[in-house]
């Protein structure tokens, strides 16, 4: 079946009334792009990111936009018919303050459009040992270890740079009988890999409740049970009970978030690994590598190693 995606673009102003036309019609499931919105989220949220693509900043620049699904079919196009009447009244009450209320139409071959992204994902070798492996496709992991993963809304998928370059470090340094510790986990994929290459027990953790569903189905695919290991969603900066909810003496622990992160962290690491433990820590943006290798070595930590790649670092600490 194909569908067809249709593009309302209007002002600040005229989306609430764009969405309660649309809805008075019967068509739901709407997609909302809105600067303000982006970037109210963008500063409310900037200890959680470094870096905004240019593509993105440049497309959602000025952007006010209802997107919409109908099917190809007879029934598809009366419903674009009716939107088209009902915009003209609509453009025609409101012709300055809702402008451009313009509709705009492509299609989408595949009525399970909504799976499409996972042809993006392909099996990725990374590093000397292992294979990541999206859970909807078939591979041979040619002796290596296979990380079997759906991402589903959480990140980690293997295929960006700042995990690539912690799973290439995991490699090195988690032994057997081993404890580690993933900060921020998302889809599980650090955690879950530790344990697959020798770690006896894992704690993660990340501030979105989602990832604790999604790490756990992770586990579940690679044959991971929860004696082995414990997905935690919580606030590891702000919230003490936590902390000690985490405990400490790991051999690894494992950080892939942002370099704010990563340095508001520092002080706390010694707290949580062992003597001889490590500490791994991405997510930093080139620009920013030099403030957060100050930030760890004030905190005490001996920078064992720094790789770049793709203009993401990684650090390994002690």
């Amino acid at each position: 079946m194909k569908w067809l995606a249709l593009h309302i673009d209007t002002s600040p102003a005229g989306l609430e009334p764009v969405e309660t036309m649309l809805s008075s019609l019967g068509i739901d499931g709407l997609v909302i792009e809105d600067e303000a919105d982006f970037r109210r989220f963008l500063e409310q949220n900037r200890q959680y990111w470094d870096y905004v693509d240019e593509a993105l900043d440049k497309a959602m620049t000025g952007k006010c936009r209802v997107t919409f699904y109908v099917e190809e079919s007879e029934n598809g196009f009366a419903q674009v018919a009716a939107v088209r009447i009902a915009l003209a009244d609509l453009k025609k009450k409101h012709p300055e303050e809702y402008a451009p209320l313009l509709m705009t139409m492509d299609g989408i071959e595949d009525a399970d459009w909504e799976n499409n992204w996972k042809a993006f994902y392909k099996p990725l070798e990374i590093g000397g040992r292992l294979m990541v492996i999206p859970d909807w496709e078939e591979a041979d992991s040619r002796g290596r270890v296979a990380l079997r993963l759906n991402p589903g809304l959480a990140f980690g998928t293997g295929s960006h740079a700042t995990t690539r370059l912690c799973l290439t470090e995991l490699e090195k340094y988690v032994r057997r009988g081993m404890k580690m510790l993933d900060l921020g986990c998302g889809s599980g994929i650090l955690s879950i890999a530790a344990l697959l290459l020798g770690a006896e027990s894992a704690m993660a953790c990340d501030v979105d409740e989602k990832a604790v569903d999604i790490a756990y189905e992770n586990a579940a695919l690679n044959g991971v049970d929860r004696s082995r290991y414990t997905v935690l969603a919580g606030d590891v900066l702000g919230d003490s009970g936590f902390q000690k909810e985490l405990g400490s003496g790991y051999d690894v622990v494992a950080a892939n978030i942002v370099a704010d992160v990563i340095i508001a962290l520092a002080p706390n690491v010694h707290h949580l690994i062992k003597k001889e433990g490590v500490f791994i820590c991405s997510g930093i943006i080139d620009t920013r590598a030099e403030e957060v290798r100050s930030a760890l070595e004030d905190s005490g930590l001996l920078v064992l190693e720094a790789n770049a790649l793709e203009g993401w670092y990684c650090f390994v600490c002690r």
